[in-house]
């Protein structure tokens, strides 16, 4: 008989399995999932709609076909500017799974330094990183949730990106930290 490593004793990451979850829950709820990924080299997304290496994507039935939430990738099909794209997501990189219309949802840390040295843009000098950013608390559980706030931006759809400014009095929720 074999006695378990530390590695068996935590057994696979949590990530994926609360993903498909909160995805299940927003469309048993009627709402509309949002994925706020990080991107680098690994990741699989038109590169155009990226900001500050971070792009949101609908993950809604109606929005993507041959959605596949599985425990290494999210991958599916998706219409960008009208052009369909194969999207491949590692599971590691979704920074926060949301219901558009009302923010709910989960939030997980940023890759580490190492994976971000992997393909990441770093800013320029002086340039400021915007977007999504997420609080990484040291020696805690990778797959720990983070607190967000939701912020009103405008009521597009699709996986167009997002207009640059929030237009004032509501519309769809986007993701700030709290700290």
């Amino acid at each position: 008989m074999t006695t378990p490593t530390d590695a068996d004793a935590q057994g696979s990451s949590t990530r994926p399995y609360l993903i498909r979850a909160l995805h299940d829950w927003c469309t048993d709820n009627g709402f509309t999932p949002y994925l706020a990924v990080y991107v680098n080299k690994t990741v699989q997304v038109p590169r155009e709609y990226v900001k500050n290496n971070e792009i949101v994507l609908n993950v809604s039935f109606d929005a993507t076909s041959q959605l596949q939430l599985g425990n290494e990738y999210i991958e599916f099909k998706a219409r960008f500017g009208g052009v369909a794209r194969d999207i491949a997501v590692p599971v590691d990189h979704v920074i926060a799974i949301y219901a558009r219309e009302n923010g709910q949802g989960m939030a997980f840390p940023v890759p580490t330094p190492q994976d971000a040295e992997d393909g990441a843009e770093t800013p320029a000098a002086g340039e400021r990183k915007s977007g999504i950013r997420l609080a990484s608390v040291p020696d805690t559980d990778p797959d720990a949730a983070v607190a967000l706030e939701v912020v009103p931006q405008d009521e597009s759809g699709g996986n167009d990106p997002e207009p640059p400014a929030a237009p004032p009095g509501g519309g769809r929720p986007s993701l700030r930290r709290i700290k």
